[in-house]
């Protein structure tokens, strides 16, 4: 096999073999090729250790391009023969993200054993209400132990507590096997605070210039975007997954003619056309810009569907009445009709949280099924200071609503891990840095970010203390029980429902309005000839609707179409066909 290495930093570079007993082998120079690749020839096996050595020096380094790396991101990596393992999803042709269902999880909290081999068993469940794409969380290679994921440092990796790249393989196969997609999330905005060791190699960061979360990645550099777009693929070609959710791709600096979500895009289309299944590519952006969707014949980037942060901040505060920060906006009654018949809230409208005008609005020939749209994710519980989910907010009326307002979307919804039953573990933001320093400052950066909100710096969860990760993992016997059953059965319900109900996965924009009523609110959501009320509010009332509809769908059974329309219970959901509209 030849190695190729981009090092344009190094006045030499030595692959270093390490032998079975961990001692280093012998050292084989690399030899300088144009453009700052180095190359060479050289055998490895399946497993074997191995790193590179830059200048004169003696410190090993990972392979910025490692599948593995079984004993951390600091240490020497292992060589993978991906074709170790026997492929048997020859038959499996994909699924279309359009009347999909996706399942937010990550690997290390969904199961008490936190890996990808524990997580299969856990099919079944996802199958029972109605999951068609399971979304995981980043699994490249991060420092420590357990992570969110957002701290990757070698991307080509999986992270070895989840079982490594063998598991990962395991996993795909059986989840194509059970009938479901797969969608990787991917950083490639910026890279982890430590066992970050590419800058040594070349300029794969862009000095004086940051993001969020750290340097800004350097897009200038064709050898970067080439690691990145190759990383891509190889996801969706040697690990066989169905697709990647692309990480805050606001925070890509590009300005060249082809911006690289475009370059994403159209290698990401010619793949599938290869492969012969469907591929998709989801992009998360807080800018509200549909170009992130638009075909690249219409000067759009052409990927396949966005996040939808305006639909989640809607629906939070419909059924919660949470208005602090950037909730504010969404107090406008307005919000949430908006949101269901036309993607955005901030269209071009001033957003107060931040000071101007915000976003574009959807042209109406996108199909609906572009935007994917939740009421609850990662970001928007874990990045609360308790970590705290809606079930540890509000009662089973309030969440009924919004199961019912998440799977009736003319989005593709998604779901996050244990929302289908209540759970009530919290979802809390957990690092694991061995180095003292960067943990301390991990965690005095958390209670300073909660300060500025207002929050009581005690209630927020320290992220290095081990029960911050463990309080975060899902507990499965709550599934059987109490307040969880009820939920749960919605839920397969409402999966049910959108998949027999074609009205339900139309990508058409339906209509929307609300009206005030003593004490709230109460809207009318339509799907064609389906109708979805919502009545937020403490009063029942009573609502226009033909005598002859049918009720497909009440979260109170005190729900009742009566010959003066249809009565609304308080706080309820209900789900209504107009006569003579059955399903085709």
């Amino acid at each position: 096999m030849t190695v190729d290495l981009w090092a344009p930093r190094a006045s030499r570079v030595r692959l270093r073999r390490i032998g079975t007993d961990g001692a280093p082998g012998v050292d084989l120079e690399l030899d300088a090729a144009t453009d700052g690749w180095w190359r060479a020839d050289v055998e490895l096996a399946d497993g074997e250790r191995y790193g590179f050595v830059l200048g004169d020096g003696d410190d090993l380094r990972p392979d910025p391009r490692s599948r593995r790396q079984p004993d951390g991101v600091h240490a020497a990596s292992a060589h993978v023969d991906l074709a170790q393992h026997t492929w048997t999803d020859a038959a499996w042709t994909g699924r279309q993200l359009a009347g999909g269902l996706i399942y937010e999880l990550h690997i290390g909290t969904f199961t008490p054993e936190g890996t990808l081999d524990a997580a299969i068993a856990k099919f079944p469940h996802l199958r029972d209400i109605g999951v068609t794409h399971i979304e995981l969380l980043p699994v490249n290679a991060v420092n420590g132990v357990h992570n969110w994921g957002y701290d990757g440092v070698l991307w080509y990796a999986v992270h070895e507590p989840y079982g490594g790249p063998a598991a990962y393989q395991r996993f795909v196969d059986a989840a194509h096997a059970a009938g479901f997609a797969v969608i990787q999330d991917v950083v490639y905005n910026h890279l982890g605070p430590s066992g970050n060791y590419l800058p040594e190699f070349g300029p794969y960061l862009r000095e004086g210039s940051r993001n969020t979360w750290g340097d800004s990645v350097n897009l200038d550099e064709d050898a970067v975007r080439a690691y990145i777009v190759e990383n891509a693929l190889m996801w969706m070609r040697d690990m066989h997954v169905d697709g990647l959710r692309l990480d805050a791709v606001h925070a890509l600096l590009d300005e060249r003619d082809e911006h690289i979500l475009a370059e994403l895009a159209r290698r990401t289309d010619a793949l599938s056309a290869h492969l012969g299944r469907p591929l998709t590519l989801i992009a998360e952006s807080d800018m509200n810009d549909p170009t992130l969707i638009l075909p690249r014949e219409a000067g759009g980037y052409g990927l396949t569907a966005q996040w939808s942060d305006d639909w989640h901040h809607a629906v939070h505060v419909a059924v919660s009445g949470e208005t602090v920060g950037y909730y504010e906006d969404f107090a406008d009654p307005e919000a949430l009709p908006k949101v269901w018949s036309r993607g955005f809230y901030h269209d071009g409208t001033y957003s107060s949280f931040r000071g101007r005008d915000h976003g574009k609005p959807i042209p109406a020939e996108v199909p609906a099924w572009r935007l994917v749209t939740f009421a609850q994710d990662h970001d928007q519980i874990g990045n609360r200071a308790t970590g705290d989910r809606l079930s540890q907010n509000l009662d089973d009326d309030r969440l009924a609503i919004a199961a019912v307002l998440t799977l009736t979307a003319p989005g593709t919804p998604m779901l996050f891990q244990g929302e289908e039953w209540a759970a009530s573990t919290p979802w809390q933001f957990f690092t694991s840095h061995p180095e003292p320093e960067l943990g301390e400052a991990t965690a005095k950066g958390r209670i300073a970010e909660f300060a500025e909100m207002g929050w009581d710096e005690s209630v927020v969860p320290d992220p290095q203390d081990p029960e911050t990760f463990t309080r975060s993992k899902l507990n499965w016997d709550e599934v059987t029980t109490g307040r969880h059953v009820r939920l749960l059965s919605l839920y397969r319900e409402l999966a049910r429902l959108r998949r027999e109900v074609p009205e339900l996965t139309d990508p058409a924009w339906p209509y929307a309005g609300q009206r005030e009523v003593a004490g709230g609110r109460v809207y009318r959501l339509d799907r064609g000839a389906v109708t979805v009320w919502v009545n937020v509010s403490e009063a029942d009332v009573t609502v226009e609707t033909d005598a002859a509809s049918e009720v497909l769908l009440a979260t109170d059974p005190a729900t009742a179409v009566i010959p003066a329309g249809l009565r609304l219970p308080a706080v309820s959901a209900t789900i209504v066909r107009a006569a003579g509209e059955g399903a085709r």
